[in-house]
């Protein structure tokens, strides 16, 4: 395990003691292609078999989580929708939402065709029921079949919208300085982040993040900040990584992320988090020999 550490030096991290392990999905502890791999399935059965709880934060919404539900843990949920959402994985449910009802999602939308021309931005929202869209909104993933499509975002509204996408073509095509320029625009209308390279805004209701909802989760649980090792690799997962009291960023990570965390994981192609559950279930399991004393 290699270091980017916030103070300059390698903290040694095995000797904090840990409960819970916060990590992002795409671009970290999913490969390059999308999977889990033999190592990190592997590792995960071992925390939790070490008691660790092992909790997905991702900015997916929960309809591409099927796939994945062989490998949460017991406790059976995941962290969606950059924190909007509290999914049950299992069936698919989402149990908890905090997002923007339908008179939010039209101030935003409003302010933001004011600044940037009425032609010059497309949306799109991630709710409970599903994928709304406006015509001119070009998504990389397969929209499902029969998902509301309209000339403004406006006519297809759920009632409340967990994430919405924004598109902006004309605008700087950089994630960093696009992502800057929307919430220029907004102030603090909504949170706009990123999870991506390219130029695509993700927005949320004011104070709802990756780090807000884990929080309130840990928390319920009595599990604290300094217990928790949290990982990822986007700008989305900064304020996890700040929140937690274990920041890790994989190799692959975004610089900003990297200077962020306390130490530096191999890549996400190289079962970074892997290696990251294996050093925290060996914690565990030391803590336990030592009587919880640790």
């Amino acid at each position: 395990m290699s270091v980017a550490g916030r103070n300059g030096h390698r903290p040694d991290a095995a000797g904090h003691d840990v409960r819970l392990v916060a990590s992002d999905l795409d671009g970290t502890l999913l490969g390059p292609d999308g999977t889990v791999s033999r190592r990190t399935a592997d590792a995960l059965a071992d925390a939790e078999a070490a008691g660790l709880d092992v909790v997905f934060v991702t900015a997916r919404p929960h309809r591409w989580l099927a796939e994945l539900a062989a490998h949460v843990a017991g406790h059976g949920v995941a962290i969606c929708a950059n924190g909007a959402s509290v999914v049950d994985v299992a069936g698919l449910r989402v149990l908890e939402e905090h997002g923007m009802d339908r008179h939010r999602v039209t101030a935003v939308a409003q302010r933001l065709r004011a600044a940037w021309g009425a032609d010059g931005v497309h949306l799109a929202v991630e709710s409970a029921d599903g994928f709304a869209s406006e015509h001119g909104f070009v998504s990389e993933h397969v929209v499902p079949h029969g998902s509301p499509i309209a000339a403004r975002i406006e006519d297809v509204l759920p009632v409340t919208t967990l994430k919405l996408l924004l598109q902006a073509p004309g605008r700087a095509q950089d994630a960093d300085a696009f992502v800057a320029d929307a919430q220029a625009v907004l102030g603090d209308l909504a949170h706009v982040t990123s999870s991506a390279a390219g130029a695509l805004g993700e927005i949320a209701a004011p104070g709802v993040t990756k780090a807000a909802t884990l929080a309130t989760w840990a928390a319920a649980r009595g599990i604290a900040p300094a217990q928790v090792w949290a990982v990822g690799d986007a700008p989305n997962d900064l304020p996890m990584l700040g929140w937690a009291g274990r920041a890790f960023a994989v190799g692959n990570a975004h610089p900003a992320v990297r200077a962020a965390a306390h130490d530096t994981l191999p890549s996400n192609a190289d079962d970074g988090v892997a290696v990251l559950l294996e050093r925290a279930a060996a914690v565990a399991r030391a803590r336990a020999a030592d009587g919880g004393r640790r």
